[in-house]
């Protein structure tokens, strides 16, 4: 086995670097602190940054199709083997200020039974928890173990944006159900983010399921065990986006009805309203022709009696609709 030691790690410019200490802790390693070749290391990298960047490109710990995957701009979840080790492509939420989300995260990483290699541009969250279980004692005794946490961080975050997005399908379903027609966007804005997470957790839950099936040699049969449970929870959670998207799909039809019901009363109203005011609308053109002889012309209470004459008319007219249920 070729030895390694923390010096190759050097200038990396990590955003987290660490030697995992088989006990569930970790061992700092730099110029003060010599590393040993032991335990594997875990090297966090932004693929953004310059220095990181270079020294991806020019470590001799990585071979190159997984130097392209850390740097590349593939972003669909994958597993693809090389020599002893695995290239895997992740997605996470986007927790961060100011973003969506919807907008999902891309993490990679390299992993043998030595070295872990992580890479991502923005920053995924739900790594804090597996940094902090290390710091703890409490975390990865190796790197399949390792990646056991990092895949089960990864899906309780996406499992919780799942109960958000069922949470406000229900209170639109709430809404609908007042006749209360949700803002504009709302629900479109809801199903396109139920059909992004479906995108990317459906090939992402086949990674999981693969990476329990196939017999890597740095993953025990209980971490394979462990990752198979995972990809069970994620396609539970897949099954809850199948149904929230269906529903989706009913409330928008329920919304397209309430909107023609309220177009039809309106046109309903407005046909009774011109079917009250024709008679007396047929009786004013009548008797506003410039004409001789129009009756009343010259009789002093002409107009007042007229007036009374179309409110009977109106009035009755009115309880004629009402009456053969019309109004």
């Amino acid at each position: 086995m070729e030895t390694i030691y923390g010096s190759v790690f050097k200038g990396s410019n990590a955003i987290y670097a660490c030697q995992l200490n088989g006990k569930g802790g970790v061992t700092a390693f730099g110029d003060d602190s010599p590393a040993t070749a032991e335990q594997p290391f875990w090297q966090h990298l932004d693929y953004k940054d310059q220095d990181s960047r270079q020294w991806i490109i020019n470590t001799p710990l990585l071979p190159s199709p997984v130097k392209e995957g850390l740097l590349g701009e593939s972003i669909r979840p994958k597993v693809l083997r090389t020599g002893e080790g695995t290239l895997i492509t992740l997605r996470s939420v986007n927790r961060n200020d100011n973003a969506r989300p919807d907008h999902l995260v891309s993490f990679r990483i390299y992993i043998n039974d030595r070295i872990i290699i992580s890479s991502r541009h923005r920053k995924i969250h739900s790594i804090d928890q597996v940094v902090d279980d290390l710091h703890n004692g409490v975390g990865a005794i190796n790197t399949g173990h390792w990646l056991v946490e990092i895949a089960s961080a990864i899906t309780d975050e996406v499992n919780e944006f799942i109960e958000e997005l069922h949470d406000n399908l229900i209170e639109l379903e709430d809404n609908i159900l007042e006749q209360k027609v949700p803002g504009r966007g709302e629900l479109v804005l809801l199903r396109k983010q139920l059909i992004v997470l479906r995108r990317y957790m459906a090939p992402q839950r086949d990674v999981f399921i693969r990476l329990a099936s196939e017999r890597l040699p740095w993953m025990s049969d209980d971490e394979r065990r462990l990752m198979q449970e995972i990809a069970d929870r994620l396609g539970r959670g897949l099954d809850d986006l199948d149904g929230c998207i269906a529903r989706t799909a009913v409330l928008a039809d329920e919304i397209t009805s309430m909107m023609a019901d309220a177009m039809n009363r309106r046109i309903y109203m407005m046909s009774l309203l011109t079917m009250i005011f024709l008679p007396t609308t047929f009786l004013t053109g009548l008797f506003g022709v410039n004409l001789g002889g129009i009756p009343g012309n010259k009789y002093q209470f002409g107009f007042g009696l007229f007036s009374l004459l179309l409110s009977i008319l109106m009035v009755i007219f009115s309880w004629w609709l009402r009456r053969t249920k019309w109004l």
